[in-house]
């Protein structure tokens, strides 16, 4: 089981997604607060559909309480940006990895970034055209890419 985690999400309907994504894969998704909207809202039910009560879901109060957690627990973990030049099928993903994405509008904190290179990884894009893709794409991409290497 992979884990997936978005710090700080934007916008219910990527994590109702993102939700429904976890649930078609068996993976664990985990909220790192603030949340840029109420969990509980009815557009994070619409885009997770009625599999929105089958998500398994960890809430955390701060990055700073998960990041506690993830390495004492020695766990893997990718941290996926656009500030880096590794293609995310370059990463080594193994069962119970844990997939990391920042906010929609933020990423992920430069600090974290810059403390763990080795760990971040891309979706390679066409960046004169395209900023970012959506956060949901994203997680599917690199989620199925995990499998598929755990598949092999």
């Amino acid at each position: 089981m992979f884990n997936v985690v978005l710090v700080q999400p934007d916008i219910p309907h990527n994590t109702g997604a993102i939700g429904r994504l976890c649930c078609a894969t068996n993976a664990r998704l985990h909220l790192v607060k603030p949340l840029g909207f109420d969990i509980d809202s009815k557009a994070v039910k619409r885009a997770g559909l009625d599999y929105w009560e089958h998500v398994d879901l960890v809430v955390w109060d701060s990055l700073e309480e998960f990041w506690a957690e993830l390495t004492a627990s020695e766990a893997g973990f990718h941290l996926m940006t656009t500030k880096t030049d590794t293609p995310y099928w370059k990463a080594d993903y193994k069962e119970g990895d844990y997939l990391i994405f920042g906010s929609e509008t933020r990423g992920l904190p430069a600090s974290l970034l810059e403390a763990h290179p080795e760990n971040c990884a891309t979706i390679p894009m066409d960046m004169q055209h395209v900023r970012s893709l959506n956060l949901a794409t994203s997680a599917g991409i690199v989620l199925y890419e995990g499998m598929r290497q755990l598949a092999v």
